[in-house]
């Protein structure tokens, strides 16, 4: 009896360790059969689109942090308001600045092309930020797929989850925590602002009341954000070297030169001093810790399996 009960326990753990093994997980091969020309099919794309504009490569790198920082990396981002649920792109950190939504859908059109149904928003987002920043001579991963889209999307979550430019480096530990990303790994995120713009809106108030800036870059800020007016008025967050990725966003912070308010706070006495120092000596340090920080990120609640769809148009909901 003992050793029959034994053997029914035995039988029990296998199919439970083969049961947790088979899960579904993101894979890097996930479409080499379903449809192996996705991959190309996005290169190719971002690639025409960066050559046109290369703020584009800040823009799509941006918009798969902002998805994926916000119910998960499940294209929410890209929904439009229904009568059911008011969509992220309103929400105070997306509104007026959050873009490439046009570059996506140029993707998914020519991808639904030729592998109708079979490749997803998220998916397409999390490829086009690493083929962005090969575009403007940054790091590459692999890029980790078979996500899901999501049906819904909540521009309360989004207001709730995403940094703001003026927020503290507590707050902002704390919202990146909470997807959890330890303070290296934001501090590498957030050099992403190696490259992009940002509206004059979001860094008046720094450069007119903080002390903690070099003078002459707050001088030289002002002549394009009146004190009274301009705030749309676009400034690259790296005057250095705006289109093109690499270390110098951290040796502008190091001088005190950090155009938005979270930006400097990386670099201000505070306990990420020192990887902002590291980085500003060490491009490739920042590099590969740049890529792990995004494989980690795009990982975060993907929607796998029957759970979500994989949707016909990016920006609404199959129904």
């Amino acid at each position: 009896m003992s050793s029959s009960r034994h053997a029914w326990m035995t039988i029990a753990l296998v199919v439970l360790l083969s049961a947790n093994s088979s899960q579904s997980q993101l894979t890097t091969n996930y479409y080499d059969y379903s449809c192996p020309q996705a991959l190309p099919i996005v290169r190719s794309v971002i690639q025409d689109a960066v050559a046109k504009e290369r703020r584009m490569a800040a823009s799509l790198i941006r918009l798969h942090f902002h998805d994926c920082f916000v119910q998960g990396c499940d294209a929410s981002v890209l929904l439009k308001d229904t009568p059911w649920f008011i969509g992220e792109q309103t929400a105070l950190q997306n509104v007026r600045s959050i873009r490439g939504f046009e570059v996506i859908d140029a993707i998914k059109s020519a991808v639904e092309a030729v592998c109708p149904g079979i490749v997803s928003c998220a998916d397409i987002v999390a490829l086009a930020a690493r083929d962005s920043s090969e575009s403007v001579n940054g790091p590459t991963w692999m890029v980790k797929l078979g996500r899901r889209d999501s049906t819904t999307a909540s521009k309360d979550l989004a207001n709730a989850n995403l940094p703001l430019a003026s927020e503290d480096l507590n707050v902002l530990i704390s919202k990146f925590a909470r997807q959890g990303l330890n303070p290296k790994e934001m501090v590498a995120l957030t050099g992403a602002h190696t490259i992009g713009q940002a509206h004059c809106a979001t860094f008046k108030d720094r450069i007119y009341n903080e002390t903690n800036i070099d003078p002459g870059f707050a001088i030289h800020r002002r002549l394009s954000c009146p004190r009274n007016n301009g705030d749309s008025n676009l400034a690259p967050l790296d005057p250095a070297t705006p289109n093109t990725f690499d270390n110098k966003y951290f040796k502008n912070l190091v001088k005190k030169r950090g155009l938005l308010h979270s930006d400097q706070v990386l670099f201000n006495g505070g306990e990420t001093n020192y990887i902002v120092a590291s980085y500003s000596n060490d491009w490739s340090s920042f590099f590969k810790d740049f890529a792990d920080a995004m494989v980690k990120m795009g990982e975060i609640s993907p929607l796998m399996d029957s759970v979500g769809q994989i949707r016909k148009v990016c920006s609404v909901v199959n129904y």
